[in-house]
């Protein structure tokens, strides 16, 4: 059977090819840094897409602690790298007062939120089968999201709250808050592809939002960022669009096995500083987990 960790570490493949072999042959079995040694490194996490201030900042680290820890400097910067990922592994919040878990669900057109939505679901199904859970189709314009969600509630047990396609999303949340305040369990609300340079597709989502206050008299639990690793340091941006937008609460960083730089996940958080609730490596619910920092990086630079 395959475990988690081997498709973490088949999924990091392309990243592992393009950084941490580079990373792993300038270091290993090296008893001092160089100048030359820095600069090369500098380079090769910059070609990462770990971002030009983040990656002279680890250098700077590397070597000052390099100076003061007797092991191989490969397994320094691993420990580094763990640190600078700490704190964001937190898993989904879910509430234990009986009132309803509300997570919405945030990104742009192709990122995979509507898939994502369904392999949390998934996932907590597994992991508790009585819990009510509950799809809000807020994403009216595409015909093809709402049955897709279709498809992910039978098979999950969800219940579906929908309306007629072009629908106000504002009120297909409106009336999936009634349903669960009636049932709980867990609302998962999917949005928009939205683009986060129209105004007025973000206004949008502030009003979803603003509708579960409303309607709760508190936010949404988590509101959650889908962020395709593929688009590197433009995630970022994208990022702080939406965190201005609804004050997100956490990333699902997905398509990881798609692109060699997959080092944009330690610049994302370390310019977002928000948590990583799930990584994703590919298209099965199995390919989405839980993430955790040790665990990335160990797989970054499995051989």
């Amino acid at each position: 059977m395959t475990t988690w960790f081997d498709r973490l570490k088949s999924g990091l493949k392309k990243t592992r090819a393009g950084l941490a072999d580079s990373l792993a042959s300038a270091l290993r079995g090296r008893k001092t840094l160089t100048a030359a040694d820095l600069e090369e490194l500098e380079e090769i996490l910059i070609s990462g897409d770990v971002g030009a201030n983040l990656s002279a900042s680890l250098v700077a680290e590397l070597r000052d602690a390099a100076k003061k820890d007797s092991r191989d400097p490969l397994d320094v910067l691993k420990s580094i790298l763990v640190a600078r990922l700490a704190e964001s592994d937190r898993p989904l919040r879910l509430r234990a007062d009986g009132a309803p878990t509300v997570v919405l669900v945030a990104g742009v057109n192709g990122a995979g939120k509507t898939t994502t939505i369904a392999k949390i679901a998934a996932h907590l199904r597994e992991e508790r089968p009585t819990l009510p859970m509950t799809f809000a189709a807020a994403d009216t314009f595409r015909a093809a999201a709402v049955e897709q969600l279709a498809v992910w509630s039978e098979r999950i047990g969800a219940d579906l709250i929908r309306h007629q396609e072009g629908a106000d999303p504002s009120a297909v949340v409106f009336d999936a808050l009634d349903h669960v305040e009636r049932k709980g369990g867990v609302l998962l609300i999917d949005t928009a592809g939205r683009l986060q340079t129209k105004h007025n597709l973000m206004e949008e989502l502030r009003k979803i939002e603003r509708t579960v206050v409303r309607k709760l008299n508190r936010p949404s639990d988590e509101r959650l960022l889908v962020l395709d690793a593929t688009t590197g340091q433009n995630g970022i941006a994208q990022a702080e669009c939406f965190h201005a937008a609804i004050e997100l609460t956490g990333l699902v960083l997905t398509k990881l096995d798609g692109t060699a730089k997959g080092g944009v996940t330690f610049s994302i958080r370390e310019s977002l500083g928000l948590p990583i609730l799930f990584v994703g490596v590919g298209e099965s619910a199995e390919d989405l987990h839980a993430f955790s920092a040790e665990e990335f990086v160990e797989a970054l630079f499995a051989e």
